[in-house]
């Protein structure tokens, strides 16, 4: 349907060419974007712990730590329960608010489980939510009433942060010193103020968001403002000469290292939260700083999770009575499920202590031990490697959060390494067994790293073959200038002299290195692509098409998609993949109980591909599925159909329909129906006539969401056709549903010379002829942007698509289409688009244009292309 009357795929052609210049800088900037901020967070959080641990001693901060009085640990063991006994009230309001009150048992465990779990395992939205889940689930609340308490529990959250914040600003009466720079006073005030002022206006609009009403917000803030000063409180008393002053700048550090920590995606915030606490407290002795924020770590994070796993498995014990089989059936799911956050963590652990390791003096006794075993350059070569392990497990955390299959690849093979490292620079034989141990624990859970990455889907792509160079180039200049230059023989890596020019190349060359491996481990985590794809010769088209209900699933024939069958052929789902968006056109086809499963299958196989994925068009019925697989919906326009049951051309609103046909008649225009057996002999002639009209319209020909003019394609089809003198000046090749349920024309292409009205004239003959036929409806097609509110309240992209449909004649003509379309009195049926939301909905536009622009590069036209060459 590529006309004027017809086209849904031209607005998004029309948008794309306005946008287009933004797609290559939306490509670039992909994975830069999502990724620079958290790498931004990582890389100062490493310099200062970097900086710290080589100018701490291990042994001396373990004595530290030990020399803590225990009535220190018993205040610090009690503000905790304090903290927590607090974060319980959070939910008991939130439950009060939505109108769905619990026992404060059921509250609390709830509440104290996830908190324990986000906090020590971050992303709290996904760990949070899954135990509140668990938990309330039980006791009726469905999924939207438990993300409601979530959301209330997290603005409560980030409420008391930022009054606290505001507070420690205003309370503290002398310039704050952060990272050797001052903070004056005015300024300190200043923010303070300003962040109450944001905090009371929030309050007051509450109401206008749906939050709860001022006076509810208040109690909550208080309540929050008691948990932050308790859980600040437990760090402020394990410092063991803190005067009563330190309290409002420590209280502000422990603030902003709660938000740095989230913003890093670090899992607890391990290291980054510590790292900012000392960067932003240089009043407070390093050593001192550093002990109690370990003490602080097992007192207010191991402690407290250890308690929730107990509180678990005691509500969890009636559940363990179901049959073996189904236990450990879920245990394989909760391994494959929960695996790659827990190991993240881990696999961050093991990196920090390898960095500590490196940066502290190895044991005497053990480095007699293995001077006679090991030589020296073994033994200092270990010490390099073991940090670059250490920075490399750092740098692969995320990406096994991820599930990325590279990830769990090349962590296995660091940790194995790490773990001979370990031995080797000194007998660390404890870091050795717990990298080891970790490792384990990562091949048990191999099948939660799903995603394909560059590095197992690319083999002997560009950057193996980079790579491999590299590394060739590399070992080959260091060992020529090792065995040729008696300087670089003699001269150690680390030595360090003025006239050391030698071991400043060596050093150089070896930071080169390690930039070059970094770059190729960044690209080998990318998404591959290559594109897993199904097995499409197994889709029976013809088969499912028998049991279609829509016209539009004629579009299977247009050679340009790839398929996912159902059962007995009895459904499918049309989709295709343009870059790393899989974008399923309409609903799926066929009985509406194998959709779901089609879906999910296409949804995880993009998933697996690090891809996302794109509903087009689809109509009410895909809702609820698409709101399962957690995509945002679109409204993109309405379908207009004419029930031909009761089309006519009498009374007076079809008196322009009388009119047009009179005309055309009376100028010559003939009317008729062409079997398809019969449309191989016109077909010269048809594309006499579809060329003529794409030269006038100064277009060339769409894919995807519409048919082409291919002789194989329109040769399958009935035609409808329009005659002058003999002449076909007119035609549109026929959509019809084996049950005759519904009736509708793809392309429609004519002549510059038609008669007046020509094409109401064939229009209103083909929904008679349907009629005539038995057929049920006549798909009219898409009117893009059309019954869209755009209301003040609504989102942006609603407000935006309704100024376009109102005023954006100039790039397409949406108002008159549906003008157009009314004369022959349809019923409006709504259609959606649905993604992944955020930044993925705009880049899935993009590929989106690109499919039905069908433009050189499109996987459409590449899937075209293959298929001519294969017949």
């Amino acid at each position: 349907m590529d006309t004027p009357v017809m086209s849904a795929g031209g607005t998004l052609q029309a948008l794309g060419r306005r946008f287009a210049h933004l797609q290559p800088l939306a490509r670039r900037l992909a994975i830069p974007a999502q990724l620079a901020v958290a790498a931004f967070v990582l890389a100062l959080a490493a310099i200062c712990l970097h900086r710290l641990a080589m100018s701490l001693n291990l042994h001396a901060l373990v004595r530290t730590a030990r020399a803590i009085p225990a009535w220190r640990f018993a205040a610090a063991l009690g503000l905790t329960g304090a903290s927590y006994l607090l974060l319980t009230i959070y939910d008991v309001m939130a439950l009060r608010t939505i109108g769905r009150p619990l026992p404060y048992r059921t509250a609390a465990l709830a509440s104290f489980t996830s908190y324990t779990l986000s906090h020590n395992l971050g992303f709290g939205l996904l760990t949070g939510a899954a135990a509140r889940l668990r938990i309330y689930g039980a006791k009726g609340l469905g999924t939207g009433e438990v993300a409601r308490v979530t959301a209330i529990a997290g603005i409560t959250f980030w409420t008391g942060v930022l009054a606290s914040g505001a507070l420690a600003l205003l309370v503290h009466r002398r310039p704050l010193v952060v990272a050797e720079h001052v903070l004056p006073l005015g300024v300190q005030h200043a923010v303070g103020a300003g962040l109450l002022v944001l905090l009371s206006a929030g309050a007051l609009t509450a109401r206008r968001w749906h939050l709860p009403p001022p006076a509810a917000i208040a109690r909550m803030t208080l309540v929050a403002l008691a948990d932050i000063a308790a859980a600040c409180g437990t760090l402020y008393v394990l410092l063991p000469h803190a005067p009563i002053a330190l309290y409002p700048p420590l209280l502000l550090a422990y603030v902003l290292a709660i938000v740095i920590a989230l913003v890093s995606h670090v899992p607890g915030g391990l290291g980054v939260f510590e790292a900012t606490v000392v960067a932003l407290c240089p009043q407070i002795p390093a050593g001192e700083l550093v002990a109690a924020l370990l003490v602080y770590r097992i007192v207010y994070y191991l402690l407290p999770l250890a308690f929730a796993m107990v509180l678990l498995v005691r509500h969890e014990h009636a559940r363990w009575r179901r049959p073996a089989v189904l236990a450990l059936k879920a245990g394989e799911t909760m391994m494959v499920s929960l695996a790659p956050r827990a190991l993240a963590l881990l696999v961050f652990l093991g990196g920090a202590i390898l960095l500590l390791s490196g940066a502290t003096p190895a044991l005497p006794e053990r480095m007699a031990d293995i001077r006679g075993i090991v030589p020296l350059p073994f033994v200092e070569a270990s010490q390099i490697a073991a940090s670059l392990v250490g920075t490399l497990l750092l740098l692969l955390a995320p990406a096994l959060y991820r599930r990325l299959d590279a990830a769990f690849l090349l962590t296995r093979a660091l940790l194995l390494a790490g773990a001979a490292f370990s031995l080797i620079k000194g007998l660390d034989w404890e870091e050795a067994l717990t990298l080891l141990a970790v490792a384990g624990i990562l091949q048990l859970a191999r099948k939660g790293f799903w995603r394909r990455t560059a590095l197992t889907a690319d083999v002997m792509s560009a950057n193996w073959i980079l790579a491999m160079v590299a590394t060739i180039a590399l070992a080959i200049v260091i060992g020529y200038f090792a065995q040729t230059f008696p300087a670089y023989r003699g001269s150690l890596w680390w030595k360090f002299a003025w006239s050391g020019d030698a071991s400043r190349y060596l050093r150089t060359s070896f930071a080169v290195a390690v930039l070059m491996c970094a770059s190729v481990l960044l690209a080998f985590l990318r998404p591959s692509r290559r594109a897993r794809l199904p097995d499409e010769v197994a889709v029976d088209v013809d088969a499912a098409l028998r049991h279609a209900t829509r016209s539009e699933s004629m579009l299977a024939l247009t050679g340009d998609k790839l398929f996912l069958a159902g059962p007995d052929n009895r459904s499918m789902l049309m989709y295709q993949v343009q870059g790393h968006s899989w974008i399923v056109m309409g609903d799926p086809v066929g009985d509406p109980a194998d959709w779901p499963e089609l879906l999910w299958r296409l949804r995880e196989r993009a998933d697996a591909n690090q891809g996302r994925v794109l509903l087009y068009q689809v109509t009410p019925e895909v809702l609820p599925i698409a709101i399962d697989m957690g995509l945002q919906l679109m409204k993109y326009g309405e379908e207009a159909r004419v029930d031909l049951t009761r089309f006519g051309l009498e009374g007076p609103a079809a008196r322009p329909l009388r009119h047009a046909m009179r005309r055309a008649e009376r100028e010559g225009a003939e009317f008729a129906i062409v079997p398809a057996a019969r449309v191989p002999s016109l077909m010269a002639e048809l594309g006499a006539v579809s060329d003529e009209w794409l030269r006038a319209k100064g277009q060339r020909e769409k894919a995807f969401s519409v048919g082409r003019f291919d002789a194989a394609y329109i040769a399958r089809c009935d035609v409808a056709v329009v005659r002058c003198a003999g002449r076909i000046v007119a035609f549109a090749n026929l959509w019809k549903t084996a049950g005759r349920q519904e009736l509708s024309v793809d392309l429609m292409r004519h002549r510059a010379e038609v008669p007046y009205g020509c094409m109401d004239f064939l229009f209103t003959r083909l929904m008679l002829w349907g009629r005539q036929e038995g057929y049920a409806w006549f798909n009219l097609g898409l009117a893009p942007l059309s019954g869209i509110e755009a209301r003040r309240l609504a989102p942006t992209w609603a407000r935006a698509a309704g100024m376009l449909f109102r005023h954006g004649e100039a790039f397409y003509g949406f108002e008159g289409l549906r003008n157009y379309k009314e004369k022959f009195a349809p019923l409006w049926e709504p259609r959606y688009i649905a993604c992944n939301g955020g930044m993925a909905t705009g880049r899935a536009l993009l590929d989106l244009q690109s499919l039905i622009a069908d433009g050189k590069g499109s996987a459409a036209r590449q899937h075209t292309e293959r298929q001519r060459e294969m017949r």
